[in-house]
């Protein structure tokens, strides 16, 4: 099979991994933005916020250290059980600080009015810290497989709680019908928000549960000079993604200070619509993160990457395009109307993601390097200008503003690791043929938009003229790899 070929065979179960979980809690936008009204759902955007900082602060970057070193190192337990050790050791001084500042957290936090959500936030952060390692390594050992059925087990909880809570029991009890006495009690003691929370929780425990068969194979020690290695290569990208959590939440927590939680509610549904780009993105991450580096030593290693990215840019191209010409569908069937106020920011934070997933594409030359730092420069330069742009501008043209900062920061990220790896590891991308889809893409989704939104018939005959121009000049390219 070729390199290609395996690839995006590995990115596609990957992708199932990523993309339909996330595709399923998508759908549950819609049975959040109808049970909850806009000043809780900004108070479930709140919580999550603060889950994916001390997530990327708790794992500190072990994740990415951990493909890097697995392939070089010989004793794959003493690799297992030190990247293990270090994000128990983490995850168990963050217990222990949390619950004894707990009143100090609830502040911070500003879960004043909902005390519950700091013990949830503790739970899911530990619990997900843990697995992390274990997950990392069904990714590095090639098994995708058992790596999918994990992750459609833990969505598989929360959907059916998520549902349970928001939508059925709300629903009988509007409707007269009886439900079980301890289900009643539970619902009336408990913040409908939290059902939200403690069904993440459940998930996650169970998923863990079962990692734990993998983590009790290995014999395990804690390797010193290992720890230090891993430590050099990963802090850096642990400062950078404190910066990414700054350039993708801050824009949120600003506009629920500088405007109103209402208006935070808002922006944050309508950023959702963005998920199809980040599924694109993620999937592609779980597949290319341990190929690029299990393929670096190959001699066509630099031909392979250019062509990854840009087979990358064709499809995001045309998820981005799709995106934007089904966008009054699409808020339709998942967003309830109380929240369309901010739909003009999706196609902007759309193209924002296209950059970022491209920004990705081009950092396996600091990670092959050990250039780590650079991962940090850029993701603060893209920090500052998102603090920037959304502190000035928030109240001058409202929420707005947060989307285009978005956009600038991930396209100053991208245009910047692209210069700086010519310099370290040239890769023969080829901008002309890449540059010119993006542009394009660009285009059709501004004219549809602005000039023909909701008129699908000219709308769908741009995609279906971009998807013929890119197949009649990738069709040599795609025929060869399936031939393979």
């Amino acid at each position: 099979m070729s390199a290609l070929k395996r690839f995006f065979k590995d990115t596609i179960i990957y992708g199932i991994a990523a993309v339909l979980p996330r595709v399923i809690n998508f759908l549950l936008v819609r049975v959040h933005t109808d049970a909850l009204p806009t000043n809780n759902y900004a108070e479930n955007t709140n919580f999550y916020i603060w889950a994916a900082l001390f997530s990327v602060l708790l794992t500190f970057g072990m994740e990415t250290a951990f493909f890097r070193f697995y392939k070089a190192e010989e004793k794959k337990d003493a690799l297992i059980s030190t990247a293990f050790i270090s994000v128990f050791a983490t995850a168990l001084i963050f217990m222990v600080l949390a619950f004894t500042f707990s009143e100090f957290f609830t502040n911070i936090f500003d879960f004043g009015g909902n005390p519950l959500q700091l013990k949830l936030l503790i739970g899911i952060l530990a619990i997900d810290t843990l697995a992390v390692i274990p997950f990392a390594y069904l990714r590095a050992s090639n098994r995708p497989i058992k790596y999918t059925t994990i992750k459609l087990i833990n969505v598989a909880i929360i959907v059916s709680i998520n549902l349970l809570f928001l939508k059925f029991i709300p629903e009988f009890k509007n409707n007269g019908k009886d439900i079980p006495l301890f289900l009643d009690t539970i619902f009336n003691s408990t913040a409908i928000v939290n059902f939200i929370f403690i069904a993440n929780i459940i998930g996650s425990a169970i998923s863990l549960l079962l990692l734990l068969p993998y983590l009790l194979k290995f014999k395990w020690s804690f390797n010193t000079v290992l720890f230090k290695k891993m430590l050099s290569y990963s802090w850096p990208i642990a400062v950078a993604g404190v910066a990414y959590v700054i350039n993708e939440n801050l824009d949120k927590i600003l506009i629920g200070q500088l405007i109103d939680k209402n208006t935070m509610g808002i922006y944050a549904a309508c950023y959702k619509l963005a998920i199809f780009m980040n599924l694109y993105i993620m999937a592609f991450r779980l597949g290319a993160e341990p190929f690029f580096f299990n393929y670096a030593d190959k001699k066509d290693a630099k031909e392979t990457y250019a062509k990854i990215l840009n087979y990358f840019i064709i499809i995001g191209s045309l998820v981005f395009v799709g995106i934007v010409v089904f966008i009054d569908i699409l808020k339709q069937l998942f967003i309830n109307q109380q929240y369309w106020e901010a739909i003009i920011i999706v196609p902007i934070v759309l193209l924002a993601n296209l950059f970022l997933g491209v920004y990705h594409n081009l950092a396996i030359w600091y990670k092959l390097t050990d250039k780590t730092r650079f991962a940090m420069l850029f993701s603060i330069i893209g920090a500052l200008i998102t603090i920037l742009i959304n502190v000035l501008l928030i109240p001058i043209v409202g929420f707005i503003a947060s989307a285009w900062a978005t956009l600038l920061a991930y396209g100053t990220m991208m245009v910047l690791s692209y210069f700086i790896g010519k310099k370290h590891y040239p890769v023969p991308y080829n901008l002309k043929k890449s540059g010119s889809y993006l542009i394009a893409a660009i285009l059709i989704s501004f004219v549809s938009f602005e000039f023909f939104r909701e008129n699908y018939i000219i709308s769908i005959g741009f995609v279906l003229a971009f998807g013929i121009l890119i197949f009649w000049n990738e069709k040599k390219e795609i025929t060869t790899i399936l031939k393979r």
